[in-house]
C-alpha cells in the first residue's frame, strides 16, 4: 500500500502542479473578461434567472432544478465539508482564501462548461445527452479527446464518485457504531443498486427533495456553531489572510513554500469541493429539455457560488473557531468533533446523518455522470451492465480503504477528467462570449 500511496502522491503533485492551477484560473480569468465582468454587472439578472425562477412553470423532463441539485450532489457532504477540512489539515488555514478565490474564477468555468454542453448537445430518441465528449466532438472536431474525457470520468466516478464518499460514510457511521466496514458497505451497496436499477431522472428526483432540505439543516447548525464562537471569528479570518501569504513567515523560503501550498491545496480542493474545469456536473445540465444553454449556464454559477462560498466558507471558519481544531484530527473526524463541541454527542450523531445524506446522493450523482459517457462511448447494453457490477463491487470493498489513499486517488482521477475539458473551453471561448452578448442583448435588460 505504502508504493501505491508513493506512486500516486507523485501523480498527484505532478498533475497539480503550477501549470494546472495556473490553467483553471486562467480559463475563469478568460472568460470573465472576455465578457466584461457581466458576472458582476448581471448579477441581478443571474438571481432572477435562478433561484428567483423557482416558481415559475413547471418544465418537462428534466428541470433546471434537478440538474443543478444532482451536479450539487456530486460535490456536497464531501467535496465541500470533508474536502475543506482536509484542505485546511493539509494546507494550512489559507487553503480556505485561496478556496474561494478560485471559485470566483471557477463560476466562470461552469459557466462555460454548461453554456457550450447545452449548445452543442446531441438528441436521441426525445432525450437530450451532452457533455465535454460532445463538445470536444462536434465543437472542436477532437472525437479522441472525447473518448478520453469520457473513460476519464468513468474512471473518476470509482474515485471522487465511489471510494471517496463510501471512505467518508464509513468514517463517520463507525464514530457511533462500531460496525465492520464491510458490513456498512454491503448495506450501502444494497441501498444504491436499488436506486441506480431504473431511469436517471429517478436520481433526479431523489436529489432534488433530499439536497435542499440537508444543506439548509446543515447550514442552519454551522451558523448556530460560529454564533457560539463568535468572539474568536474576527481572529480566525485574521489568521485565513495571514496564512494565505505567510505575513508571519520569518524567511521568504519559508514564506514562499507555505503560500505554494495553500494555494496547492486551496485550489484542488476548491475544484474537487465545485468540480469547475473538470466537466462533470454539465452532463447532468445537458440533460434539461426546455432551457437556454445561457439561462443553464447561469445555474452553473449559482452552483459553484452555493457550493464553495457559502457551504465551504462556513465550513472552513466553523472549524477555524472552534476548539477541535489543532487536535491532529481530519476529514469528517475533525468535523464531527467540531459539531459534538457545540452540540454534544447529539450534533456528532446530527453530523454524521447529514454526512450521510450528502455522500449518498454524490455516489448517485456520479452514477448518473459514468452512464452518460458509457452511453457516448458504447451501443450495448452490455457495457452498463459490466460497468454497474464493478461499481457497485468498487463499493463493496473500499470501506476500509487508507485516508491519504483516497484523497490522492480523487486528485489524479480529477486532474485527467480536466485536462481535455478545459482544452475545449480555451478553444471555444468565443463560442460562449457570442452566445452570451447575443442572450444579453435580448434578455439582459
Amino acid at each position: 500500500m505504502e508504493k501505491w500511496i508513493y506512486i500516486l502522491e507523485r501523480w498527484q503533485k505532478i498533475l497539480w502542479g503550477m501549470p494546472m492551477l495556473v490553467l483553471l484560473l486562467a480559463s475563469g480569468a478568460l472568460l470573465m473578461v472576455k465578457t466584461r465582468f457581466f458576472l458582476f454587472r448581471k448579477s441581478d439578472l443571474i438571481v432572477r434567472k435562478t433561484i428567483g425562477s423557482l416558481g415559475a412553470k413547471k418544465q418537462q423532463g428534466i428541470t433546471s432544478f434537478q440538474a443543478v441539485t444532482t451536479a450539487l450532489a456530486g460535490t456536497l457532504g464531501v467535496g465541500s465539508i470533508v474536502g475543506v477540512a482536509t484542505a485546511i489539515t493539509m494546507g494550512g488555514a489559507g487553503a480556505l482564501f485561496w478556496m474561494c478565490v478560485s471559485a470566483l474564477f471557477g463560476m466562470m468555468c461552469k459557466y462555460g462548461e454548461v453554456v457550450l454542453a447545452m449548445h452543442y448537445r446531441h438528441k436521441e430518441n426525445g432525450v437530450s445527452y451532452g457533455g465535454a465528449m460532445y463538445v470536444l466532438e462536434k465543437g472542436c472536431r477532437m472525437p479522441v479527446l472525447g473518448v478520453l474525457f469520457a473513460l476519464f470520468c468513468i474512471l473518476a466516478s470509482f474515485g471522487i464518485g465511489n471510494i471517496t464518499p463510501t471512505n467518508t460514510i464509513v468514517e463517520s457511521v463507525r464514530v457511533y457504531l462500531p460496525l465492520p466496514p464491510l458490513f456498512i458497505t454491503a448495506l450501502l451497496a444494497v441501498l444504491v443498486a436499488s436506486l441506480i436499477f431504473g431511469k436517471g431522472n429517478r436520481i433526479m428526483r431523489l436529489n432534488e427533495k433530499l439536497i435542499p432540505f440537508v444543506s439548509v439543516l446543515y447550514i442552519a447548525a454551522c451558523g448556530y456553531l460560529l454564533f457560539l464562537h463568535r468572539e474568536h471569528l474576527f481572529s480566525a479570518v485574521l489568521f485565513v489572510l495571514q496564512d494565505a501569504f505567510a505575513i508571519d513567515a520569518l524567511e521568504g523560503g519559508i514564506g514562499g513554500f507555505v503560500i505554494s501550498k495553500a494555494i496547492h491545496f486551496g485550489v484542488s480542493r476548491g475544484v474537487f469541493s465545485n468540480e469547475a474545469g473538470m466537466g462533470s456536473s454539465p452532463l447532468s445540465h445537458a440533460g434539461v429539455v426546455d432551457a437556454n444553454p445561457v439561462e443553464q449556464g447561469f445555474w452553473g454559477i449559482f452552483e459553484v457560488f452555493f457550493d464553495t462560498l457559502v457551504i465551504c466558507l462556513i465550513t472552513g471558519m466553523m472549524i477555524l473557531t472552534s476548539d477541535a481544531y489543532g487536535l491532529g484530527l481530519e476529514g469528517a473526524a475533525l468535523v464531527i468533533a467540531c459539531f459534538q463541541e457545540g452540540f454534544g454527542v447529539w450534533g456528532g450523531i446530527l453530523f454524521a446523518c447529514a454526512i450521510v445524506s450528502f455522500a449518498l446522493p454524490s455516489i448517485l450523482g456520479w452514477y448518473y455522470y459514468a452512464r452518460e459517457c458509457i452511453h457516448y462511448l458504447f451501443t450495448t447494453k452490455f457495457m452498463l451492465h459490466l460497468y454497474q457490477a464493478c461499481f457497485l463491487g468498487v463499493l463493496v470493498c473500499c470501506g476500509s480503504f487508507d485516508f491519504v489513499y483516497v484523497w490522492y486517488l480523487a486528485d489524479v482521477l480529477n486532474a485527467l477528467m480536466a485536462i481535455p475539458n478545459l482544452i475545449s473551453l480555451f478553444l471555444l471561448n468565443k463560442d460562449v462570449v457570442k452566445l452570451t452578448k447575443e442572450y444579453l442583448i435580448l434578455y439582459g435588460r
